[in-house]
């Protein structure tokens, strides 16, 4: 093998190593780091209902763990896999009924309460979702984080679409945004069928005070 040929063979082998090296997920990193682990170690404990599976990544968590990947050119794949792998997780309502009652909605969006260790298994979660969201124009404190939710089935209209959107995104808004801020509340046992069904009616139903 002549030079030249032993030089191209040695940049391609750079190219691939480089790429791997790039693409190395987060808890990689975090696995030789013995500082990290000794702190995630002696920072957290199981308490009640709180055990510290809470503190292992799954793959979307690790991919997101790793901005500077997942905002690369070589974390674009990734991401689609990432959203593809969300999207195929969620479920659609088991008895084909999107909408619940609004006022049993309302009621979720506004309590931030459940899944603490100090409740217990069988305590209803709440959504939180006024943490993020403008929903209800009465309501004077809400947060900014997410896109204000105010006449959501009136201007986006009732469609099958906009319905099986707003499902899909309440159950895992990571299935069209990876690295997504929102919970992912079905994913992780949150919100049951019927809570979802019942923040969808909030959002939805033509009668709720959303939509006035």
């Amino acid at each position: 093998m002549n030079m030249k040929n032993i030089k191209a063979l040695l940049a391609v082998s750079t190219i691939a190593v480089t790429a791997v090296m790039i693409q190395a997920p987060a808890n990689a990193q975090q696995a030789n780091d013995p500082k990290f682990n000794k702190m995630m170690k002696d920072g957290f404990r199981a308490e009640g209902i709180a055990g510290l599976d809470r503190i292992a990544q799954d793959e979307t968590q690790k991919f997101c763990s790793d901005p500077v990947f997942a905002n690369s050119k070589q974390g674009d794949k990734m991401r689609d896999k990432i959203q593809k792998m969300n999207m195929d997780s969620i479920k659609q309502p088991s008895d084909g009924k999107y909408i619940g009652d609004w006022k049993n909605g309302e009621k979720i969006a506004q309590s931030g309460r459940g899944a603490t260790w100090t409740d217990k298994a069988d305590t209803p979660i709440g959504g939180g979702c006024y943490n993020c969201h403008q929903i209800d124009k009465k309501e004077i404190s809400y947060g900014t984080i997410g896109p204000s939710l105010w006449n959501y089935g009136k201007m986006r209209g009732y469609s099958p679409e906009v319905v099986t959107y707003t499902w899909n995104r309440i159950n895992n808004s990571k299935a069209y945004n990876a690295c997504s801020n929102m919970p992912r509340f079905a994913h992780f046992k949150l919100l049951n069928e019927q809570q979802i069904q019942d923040v969808m009616a909030l959002l939805l139903d033509p009668a709720s005070p959303v939509n006035q």
